[in-house]
């Protein structure tokens, strides 16, 4: 009897083919915040030379009013935008000043001279007056100047702010009986109605002239002159480009009646304007 043998079925071998790993669904991108702006990068500090000294300069520049103050005309007070700057001064009458401006043309370089009209002393200074205080200080002026006599001024000899160095300010010295009183009463007026002031120790003088830039000296100069001033005033100074300018605000008499009245410097009377050159020592 034959035997039929059946043919085995091969074993099916495992398929070692790595299968593709399962692709995943990107993930929804968040919405991002706003990006921030970019802070400016900061300049590389400039390198030092052998002597530590950098050797870049770096400008600086600041905002109107920040880190710097401004001049004043020699004043050196700072001015706030929408106050006033005013001034308590006597008057210069027009037969002393005009003299005064022919001692002007000795003047070389870059001084500016004072016009003989705007010539004034100075008793005290307001840098920035609120206008709703106007009204005050014309009221000091006038209880602080109704019970004086007139004052009789003198010229004295000429000088400078500051007097070493390289000065500003050119000027001649003035005296008279009160007048550093009423300065100091004044300052104190002002102080007590919360004003700022000059806290410069008071020196009467006529600023002749201030200076720009480079310039030399004027020799020295002496006046024999005066006169008698009747009144003092309030003054407003607006600035320009060409210089200051002083407009009027309120005129205050010397109502008293002087103890030894001088007849050389009575009103209308001042005496003629005698001028003494000397040479400045080198």
């Amino acid at each position: 009897m034959t035997k039929i043998r059946r043919a085995k079925k091969p074993t099916p071998r495992p398929d070692t083919t790595p299968s593709p790993a399962p692709v995943q669904a990107a993930p929804t991108p968040a919405r991002s915040a706003p990006a921030k702006a970019k802070a400016p990068a900061q300049k590389a500090k400039p390198k030092a030379d052998g002597k530590g000294q950098p050797t870049d300069t770096i400008k600086v520049y600041t905002r109107p009013g920040q880190g710097t103050r401004p001049q004043n005309a020699g004043k050196g007070e700072a001015h706030t935008p929408g106050t006033l700057r005013l001034f308590y001064a006597l008057k210069v009458p027009v037969n002393i000043a005009n003299p005064l401006a022919e001692r002007q043309r000795q003047l070389r370089g870059n001084w500016r001279a004072v016009r003989a009209d705007q010539m004034h002393v100075t008793l005290a200074y307001l840098p920035s007056v609120p206008p709703e205080k106007l009204a005050d200080l014309k009221r000091l002026g006038t209880r602080l100047t109704e019970h004086l006599p007139p004052m009789d001024v003198k010229l004295r000899g000429t000088g400078y702010f500051p007097n070493e160095g390289s000065p500003r300010v050119w000027f001649v010295k003035v005296e008279a009986e009160g007048l550093t009183e009423l300065a100091a009463e004044l300052r104190a007026g002002i102080q007590a109605l919360g004003l700022e002031t000059d806290e410069q120790p008071f020196k009467a003088h006529i600023t002749l002239a201030r200076k720009k830039g480079p310039a030399p000296r004027v020799p020295p100069l002496t006046f024999d002159a005066g006169w008698q001033a009747g009144a003092a005033a309030l003054y407003r100074s607006i600035l320009r480009k060409t210089g200051p300018i002083y407009e009027l605000e309120s005129t205050f008499r010397f109502r008293g009646t002087p103890s030894t009245p001088d007849p050389a410097t009575t009103p209308g009377t001042e005496k003629t304007l005698t001028l003494e050159v000397t040479q400045e020592k080198a």
